[in-house]
């Protein structure tokens, strides 16, 4: 009896582990056993008006990228009927057209599946699917094109044609390696694309959207391309005066920087005030309006007033000038204003500071002086409100005159409503009042030899029991005259 050795056993072994492992790859590798026996495959039927040259093993393609064979192409009644196996692990809506393509001029025709615009694409082609023949195309024949070819060329004089082609060898004549590059370029760029076929899907899908926009905007475009055709005209026309702008513009430019370089240090502190200047525009923009509407028509009046007896109209006089000067008529308004010993003297020459406070006509808002004075000028930001300050505006605190009517009572710097003068913004009043039931006394001078005295108004007063003839000792003068 043949018996074999340990290695002739090892090696009939290895033989056979690679035997099977060889039979394996051929198997799942290249043969595809689990494709033939219909595993991760589906089925669907393309019905085509004809074969145009597809045939069984064709391939078939989705975005691109290949998805499946054509595994057969029977021809039926009313056209051609291809089937398909796909791959199902790429999903494919399942409304789509098949189109039928070369990938060479010497044919290799494949078929391609083309998602219809909004198409589903949670919806995918199943097993048994259908396309129907009016979501088919096919190519041109070739033959007919051929044909319509030849019958063009016959057409054309044989000089003319052998002149074509002389011109065009001529055109390219020596341009092998720019075409080389060209092609090499090309197929670079197709690489590439291929590299981003799902980035360029998506692009191709997305773009209808803003082609749509463009086509529903048409109407502006050509507005807009009229406008530009007008300007470029323009230009066109003041070509010289443009070209001169151009020479000048490089110096005057050097000059724009030289002086914006001298004002930067100026020029923040500028741009601050612009914006506070502009807060103050915004919130008075509704005033500015309207004297920016009424300041043109006001010219108008005074041009047309100016020209005095004009004899254009009968009952038309023009203005004129009268000389009755009415003099404290009506008189001035002094509450709320200092008290005349601490005004200064008009002959003083320096420049102190302005108080703090306010100093305006304080007297009712409904009086009959002063009408149009500060105290009746209507809140920028309540038009229901009348005010003398912004501050007084913006609070809830309204507007009360000083000691409620015209004239001074007690001490001008401490008045009996405990109001200040000059009168501060509310809750900012440094000097804060104190209740005295007695009543603050006042005191300014006076000429002991007539006994005249300024009051508070502005106005000279006389008490006769303040002069000597008058009060003879100093208990006298404590008690009030007759």
């Amino acid at each position: 009896m043949l018996r074999l050795s340990r290695t002739v056993w090892t090696q009939l072994a290895i033989l056979a582990a690679v035997t099977v492992i060889a039979g394996g790859v051929m198997a799942f590798g290249f043969v595809k056993v689990p494709a033939l026996l219909g595993v991760g495959r589906y089925t669907v039927t393309v019905e085509l008006p004809a074969a145009a040259g597809l045939y069984p093993t064709s391939v078939v393609t989705y975005r691109g990228t290949e998805i499946g064979r054509v595994s057969s192409v029977d021809v039926t009644r009313d056209g051609v009927r291809a089937v398909l196996k796909l791959h199902s692990d790429t999903p494919v809506p399942a409304d789509v057209s098949a189109s039928v393509h070369s990938r060479s001029a010497v044919g290799e025709q494949f078929l391609e599946l083309t998602p219809n615009p909004g198409a589903a694409q949670d919806v995918a082609l199943r097993d048994g699917a259908v396309i129907e023949v009016a979501k088919a195309q096919v190519p041109a024949d070739i033959a007919d094109l051929l044909d319509d070819t030849n019958t063009a060329v016959q057409a054309i004089p044989p000089d003319t044609l052998r002149t074509v082609v002389d011109e065009a060898a001529k055109a390219v004549a020596g341009l092998g390696p720019e075409l080389s590059r060209i092609v090499d370029g090309s197929t670079a760029l197709a690489i590439e694309a291929g590299k981003t076929a799902d980035p360029l899907t998506r692009l191709i899908d997305e773009s209808p959207a803003l082609l749509n926009s463009q086509v529903r905007s048409s109407d502006s475009i050509g507005s807009w391309a009229r406008n530009m055709a007008a300007i470029t005209g323009q230009l066109r026309a003041q070509d010289t005066a443009f070209a001169d702008l151009l020479q000048q513009g490089g110096p005057a430019l050097q000059q724009g920087t030289a002086l914006f370089d001298r004002v930067a240090p100026a020029l923040p502190v500028l741009l601050a005030n612009l914006v506070s200047l502009g807060d103050i525009a915004v919130t008075y923009r509704a005033d500015l309006e309207q004297l920016l509407v009424l300041y043109p028509q006001g010219t108008a009046v005074m041009s047309a007033i100016a020209l005095a007896d004009s004899k254009v109209d009968q009952d038309y006089r023009g203005i004129y000038l009268d000389f009755n000067l009415n003099l404290n008529l009506p008189p001035p308004c002094n509450t709320g204003f200092l008290p005349v010993h601490q005004q200064r003297a008009p002959s003083d020459v320096d420049a102190p500071e302005r108080p703090a406070g306010e100093l305006y006509c304080r007297i009712p808002q409904d009086s009959q002086w002063n009408v149009r004075g500060v105290r009746n000028i209507p809140c920028e930001t309540n038009p229901a409100k009348r005010a003398p300050t912004v501050e007084l505006c913006e609070s809830d605190e309204e507007y009360v005159p000083l000691n409620e009517g015209m004239n001074w009572k007690g001490d001008p710097n401490a008045t009996l409503s405990g109001q200040g003068v000059p009168q501060y913004a509310p809750g900012t009043d440094p000097r804060a009042p104190v209740a005295d039931p007695r009543a603050p006394v006042a005191a300014v001078p006076y000429d002991p030899a007539t006994g005249d005295y300024l009051g508070p108004d502005g106005k000279r007063y006389t008490q006769g029991d303040l002069a000597n003839p008058g009060a003879k000792t100093w208990q006298s003068m404590l008690v009030p005259g007759a």
